[in-house]
């Protein structure tokens, strides 16, 4: 795997700044006290500078030499509003409308990315991925040629033989019922972030159908998205409509499909709708028991990433090392 150790010696040889945008939450406080004691990624902590000193001494963590900004007295907040005006103007916003919004640490932070003040963003320990998602998209927005935000997922697992085992799932936390053509962007997004983290794609197109074995629009959707991502990105290995068993397990892929060069060994999964994806990951990491780390945006033009609003100190620490290490 591309591991932590990894992506901190690229840090520090380029060191990134993050935007924290709940300062005050321990487990965030936690996170930033761990990444100030290194030198390779610099958090802005968000929020009124003595209540999160407060909160930092309370809980015994130690934030000197962090930066704090309070969206209630910045400086350029001025400036912020005029840019923030500007890139939303054909929704007909005004300095009157911007003002509050950009009160909103969500806000608050997305511009301050925007503005080439900081690299990436990490937020959502408090609030919705919709919260993190929606002023990404407003502000940050998609990259040339995209059309859609998605995520990934990308899982962990030990092996016997001391490697870890990493696969890639997306879409698991936007896309509700993504279209053909929207599972092909999702796919390529997922490929590149795949390989970010040290796998060789092997991309499987899930279903509960394996080569028609079952009649449906949703698996003539994945039938469909499978041929045009194969067409898109001929040098990726891409086989579907694929069951999961027929995707993982060589003995079921020699009976269901036994031409394919990706069933039985797939690493990287795109499922047909969220609710699926969803349901997939959490599985595979309560009983299957890989650790989980996302969900990592994909397709904006700036790495911004969402926190469960479950998550630990460790979780945040890791997530912030992976954006900035996309940035």
């Amino acid at each position: 795997m591309y591991g932590f150790g990894t992506m901190i010696e690229k840090l520090k040889a380029d060191p990134k700044t993050i935007v924290l945008t709940e300062g005050k939450d321990a487990r965030i406080l936690e996170a930033a006290s761990r990444l100030l004691a290194s030198n390779f990624l610099k958090p802005i902590l968000l929020g009124n500078p003595e209540e999160i000193a407060g909160a930092a001494e309370e809980a015994g963590y130690n934030i000197r030499g962090a930066e704090i900004i309070n969206p209630e007295d910045y400086d350029k907040f001025d400036e912020m509003v005029e840019v923030f005006c500007e890139v939303r103007k054909n929704k007909g916003m005004t300095e009157e409308k911007a003002r509050p919004i950009l009160r909103q640490a969500n806000y608050f932070g997305t511009m301050l990315v925007k503005m080439g003040l900081a690299d990436c963003l990490l937020g959502g320990a408090t609030y919705s991925t919709a919260d993190t998602v929606r002023p990404a998209l407003q502000v940050i927005k998609t990259k040339p040629g995209n059309s859609v935000v998605s995520s990934c997922f990308i899982l962990v697992r030990p092996s016997a033989t001391g490697d870890n085992e990493v696969i890639a799932m997306s879409d698991c936390a936007i896309n509700i019922n993504p279209t053909e053509d929207e599972l092909v962007e999702i796919c390529g997004e997922t490929v590149q972030c795949a390989r970010a983290f040290g796998i060789d794609p092997k991309v499987a197109f899930l279903s509960f159908s394996t080569k028609g074995s079952a009649h449906d629009p949703s698996v003539t959707k994945m039938q469909n998205a499978t041929k045009k991502a194969q067409g898109r990105y001929p040098d990726v290995p891409i086989d579907g409509e694929l069951q999961f068993d027929a995707a993982v397990s060589p003995r079921v892929a020699r009976q269901k499909t036994p031409d394919s060069n990706v069933a039985g060994h797939a690493n990287t999964f795109i499922f047909p709708d969220v609710n699926a994806g969803n349901l997939g990951y959490k599985i595979a990491q309560r009983m299957g028991n890989f650790e989980a780390y996302g969900p990592i945006l994909l397709g904006l033009n700036a790495p911004i990433n969402d926190l469960s609003r479950g998550c630990n100190a460790l979780e945040v620490y890791s997530m912030a090392i992976i954006t900035a290490s996309l940035a």
